[in-house]
């Protein structure tokens, strides 16, 4: 292994005597001032937007559109929430079970037997409809368009 480095360094100091090192720096200008030209066009990519509903806690998967700039912008700033009121919003109350089903695998017969048929809990929640979700996003996000948006979670009303 010893070798092998040593080997390596020596053909690291061969390759430095014909790279000048004048040269890597205009390589790293050129690229520099190459990917800033490239960011004023327009792009399409995924997003993971924060969005805050009454206090409660969800990410909206979308596809954006937008300049480079602005898309690179939203990259560093992706830990911002986004808050929109349930007013705002278009929705349907839908009725859930509060426990999640457990797997058949761990239930034994004598559980089975144990278990008394009771109602389970029920918990409200907001179904958000998704082309309510965007207008409310587009209207916050005003610099990019938002060309799609995948499955978000439903949420929790409070028990008011």
């Amino acid at each position: 292994m010893k070798k092998f480095y040593e080997y390596l360094k020596d053909k690291a100091q061969g390759i430095r005597a014909y790279i000048s090192p004048i040269f890597l720096a205009l390589l790293a200008v050129s690229f520099t001032l190459w990917y800033i030209s490239k960011l004023s066009h327009t792009y399409t990519t995924d997003f993971n937007i924060k969005v805050t509903i009454d206090n409660e806690r969800i990410e909206v998967p979308c596809v954006v559109e937008g300049k480079g700039t602005t898309l690179f912008g939203y990259g560093f700033y992706a830990s911002r929430r986004v808050s929109i009121p349930l007013s705002e919003l278009k929705y349907k109350v839908v009725e859930v079970p509060a426990s999640e089903v457990e797997s058949a695998e761990s239930k034994t017969p004598a559980d089975d037997a144990a278990e008394t048929p009771s109602k389970p809990q029920m918990v409200r929640k907001a179904r958000i409809a998704p082309e309510s979700m965007k207008k409310a996003l587009s209207v916050r996000f005003s610099d990019v368009k938002i060309v799609s948006m995948g499955t978000f979670d439903d949420v929790p009303l409070s028990q008011k």
